[in-house]
């Protein structure tokens, strides 16, 4: 979707209630958008759509909110069903994911099947629902991964698995959804300053928080603001921040320096550790 203008435009959000997906969700509401956002709590959601109307151009923008699972795949399906009835989307941007780091050792099978399901189970869900709509008229998808997503990190075993899998994910559809005039591109946030951000430092190994230490952290309105750019350019990596990008080229083209300074930022503290 190479338009800058989104007046008008039908913006899905799941993860709408909260950090990324609530700033861009109150960005796009100031560039005349309709907004429906997604999330499990029912509560947030009316919260965030009181914040989101207080954005809007003008009154007769729609702000419409429903409470849904996106690991259920049948309850994602009945509630894009329903939602299609208002405005079929023009945008659908998957915001909504969890991470809990830690050893590989202390994360169970049961983390693990519930971060795959969240992650990218749910990305699958919303995407097969809202398919067959917005061919009838074409559009944008916007899939969040991370950093993570193209870079392990220490402590992100299954966070890593499956914002990897996003990517991988999101190049085959851009591939098969051409034809249908529906771009998908992909965010890849560095560290971002949400609700969220705060849980992960409540399991994050010491590592982990070593090598986050030296990438920055950004905020929820400048992560929304880039993302908003790339969609209108039609980006299909869409990374905020120069450290972000910086660490994608690195990790391209010379992945032998990157592997060496995060093995040498971990021996270092776990050196400390042992002290």
């Amino acid at each position: 979707m190479k338009n800058s203008s989104f007046e008008g435009k039908n913006v899905y959000i799941f993860g709408g209630s909260s950090g990324i997906g609530l700033a861009a969700a109150q960005q796009f509401a100031g560039l005349g958008a309709n907004l429906f956002i997604y999330a499990r709590n029912k509560d947030g959601l009316q919260a965030a759509a009181s914040q989101i109307e207080k954005q809007r151009r003008v009154n007769t923008q729609i702000v419409a909110w429903m409470p849904v699972d996106i690991s259920d795949n049948q309850e994602v399906t009945r509630v894009i069903n329903s939602s299609v009835e208002t405005g079929i989307p023009d945008i659908l941007i998957n915001c909504a994911g969890r991470a809990y780091p830690d050893h590989f050792e202390a994360i169970t099978y049961e983390q693990f099947e519930e971060t795959m399901k969240i992650n990218l189970f749910g990305i699958w869900n919303t995407i097969a629902a809202a398919l067959p709509h917005m061919k009838k008229k074409g559009g944008a998808i916007v899939n969040t991964s991370s950093v993570v997503g193209y870079i392990g990190v220490f402590g992100y075993t299954d966070y890593a698995a499956s914002k990897f899998g996003i990517l991988g994910l999101s190049e085959a559809m851009r591939s098969e959804f051409k034809r249908y005039n529906i771009s998908v591109s992909v965010l890849c946030p560095p560290d971002t300053r949400t609700a969220g951000f705060e849980v992960e430092n409540q399991t994050k190994p010491e590592e982990t928080k070593a090598i986050s230490e030296s990438g920055g952290i950004l905020e929820s309105d400048q992560v929304a603001k880039e993302l908003i750019k790339g969609i209108g350019k039609g980006k299909k990596m869409i990374i905020p921040g120069f450290d972000a990008k910086l660490t994608y080229y690195l990790k391209r083209w010379c992945p032998g320096l990157v592997e060496f300074v995060m093995d040498r930022t971990i021996l270092k503290t776990q050196k400390k550790l042992q002290k």
